[in-house]
């Protein structure tokens, strides 16, 4: 018996399944964007599961437009728990109440911003900006 020149299963390519990846990464940086905008209701529980599943998907994320869209949400999940951490320490000599604030507002802004950009199919120039 002679082999078939042909391959099984037939080769997959990568502009067949490009479209369906894109739009599933969209689907998901719009469910973590909404995980960002509730963990002030949850105590913080939906930030952890969305900051875990921004570090699982982020290579599938790799040369996409939403690659700085998880960069932008890592970045602000860390800067906040540090300016929450430092506010939570200045509670003792009571500045640390505003700092919270400024802290929740300034995340409050980056999680605007990003989610605006992605419902208008924008690219974040520079994720690792703070505003």
């Amino acid at each position: 018996m002679e082999q078939s020149q042909e391959s099984y299963p037939p080769p997959v390519y990568r502009n067949a399944l490009q479209p369906e990846r894109e739009r599933s990464l969209r689907t998901l940086t719009h469910v973590l964007y909404a995980l960002y905008a509730v963990h002030w209701l949850t105590g913080g529980l939906t930030i952890v599961i969305a900051i875990i599943i921004n570090y699982v998907k982020r290579s599938d994320a790799a040369g996409t437009p939403y690659e700085a869209h998880f960069d932008w949400q890592i970045r602000s999940f860390w800067m906040c728990l540090l300016g929450y951490v430092i506010g939570g320490l200045l509670l003792f000599v009571v500045i640390g109440i505003p700092v919270l604030w400024a802290v929740s507002i300034w995340m409050l802004y980056r999680i605007i911003k990003g989610w605006l950009y992605l419902y208008d199919n924008k690219p974040l120039l520079n994720p690792r900006a703070w505003f």
